[in-house]
């Protein structure tokens, strides 16, 4: 039950992002479900290898590299997706990152943790 959870604010927080920035497009709602779903698999299986091999920058950056690795397997989804969900540079893929990582803080805090609690 978490999990679809997780997969349900990631793919809200997708398509909220891709309504606010031009450079950032998914095709549909569809999209948004298939790119929250690779996006969770690279999470768990490319983002630790990824953190592990950058341990010593993302130390000497207070983790703020973390933002970097969000980037790229947010870049990595775009790119096994294809034309249905597009990011038109990495500089966008960064800003993204770390628009959905506060986006889903928010949401998991001010929503789903007290629904949970009850």
């Amino acid at each position: 039950m978490s999990w679809f959870v997780h997969l349900l604010v990631n793919t809200v927080v997708l398509i909220v992002v891709a309504g606010f920035f031009d450079n950032f497009y998914l095709s549909g709602v569809m999209a948004a479900i298939i790119a929250s779903v690779l996006l969770s698999i690279f999470n768990a299986v490319v983002r630790p290898l990824l953190i592990i091999l950058t341990l010593p920058v993302t130390f000497l950056t207070l983790g703020l590299f973390l933002f970097v690795i969000n980037a790229i397997t947010l870049s990595l989804t775009a790119w096994v997706m294809g034309d249905a969900f597009v990011i038109s540079g990495f500089g966008m893929a960064i800003l993204a990152a770390v628009i959905i990582s506060i986006l889903n803080a928010l949401i998991q805090k001010i929503i789903v943790e007290p629904m949970v609690k009850r």
